[in-house]
């Protein structure tokens, strides 16, 4: 399925848009990839939840979803920048050569073919990272650690369908405009070491990775009372 390694590339590749891509094949192709964690996150999140009612912890349980939907925030900056962002070359020892067989060929076919509906998430990619932290999180009281675990990968199923959704449609809505906009500008040559939030820009802030200011401001979209004179959105 991966056909570059980012120690191998040097650079991160301009995106391509060969003629003939069939958008729709490849949206469906990315939906199709993101259904299995996306049941079993959900149903494991309600399922905890449901317990919580059941047991009369359901604003503890409230309190720690909470949690870890903000943990998720920043988990998604974090590994957008310092493991999908970072190349991991094979050399001698044992971890270096793990991280290489991990992660050195993640995002990087994203950012040459962000069209590819087989590279728009993570698949299954995440669940060997669930099958450690949801046991361990029931070391903790009930509806703690457990409900904050389960809602971090809720979160990010959450963060993996609006990255989804900025690739492949174009709602109205003038948040979803920008971050879009944003995103795309974070897949171009000048903005692949910025924008590396996709659902908000305030890690980015806390970390000054923002896009500067003369460009941002280029992707706010219009006013409503005023007529637009940017340019429609790539569709990419």
């Amino acid at each position: 399925m991966y056909t570059r390694l980012k120690s191998e590339v040097g650079t991160w590749p301009e995106p391509t848009f060969p003629p003939g891509i069939d958008l729709e094949l490849e949206a469906s192709r990315s939906r199709r990839r993101m259904m299995p964690v996306t049941v079993i996150y959900s149903i494991y999140l309600l399922a905890l939840l449901t317990l919580a009612v059941r047991s009369s912890h359901l604003v503890r349980a409230l309190v720690f979803s909470i949690v870890g939907l903000a943990a998720w925030t920043l988990m998604e900056y974090l590994v957008h920048r310092y493991i999908l962002h970072v190349s991991f070359p094979a050399s001698g020892n044992w971890v270096s050569l793990s991280l290489h067989h991990l992660f050195d060929a993640a995002h990087v076919d994203h950012h040459a073919q962000p069209w590819d509906g087989y590279h728009i998430n993570g698949h299954l990619d995440t669940l060997f990272a669930a099958a450690l932290f949801m046991p361990l999180s029931f070391l903790a009281p009930p509806y703690t650690a457990s409900v904050a675990v389960a809602a971090l990968f809720a979160g990010y199923v959450a963060e993996e369908w609006a990255h989804h959704a900025i690739h492949f449609c174009n709602f109205r809505w003038p948040y979803f405009q920008y971050l879009r906009r944003r995103h795309l500008y974070h897949h171009s040559r000048h903005g692949v070491g910025t924008a590396y939030g996709v659902t908000s820009d305030l890690w980015d802030k806390v970390f000054g990775t923002r896009i500067p200011v003369p460009e941002r401001g280029r992707l706010l979209p219009a006013p409503a009372s005023q007529p637009s004179t940017r340019p429609a959105p790539l569709n990419a």
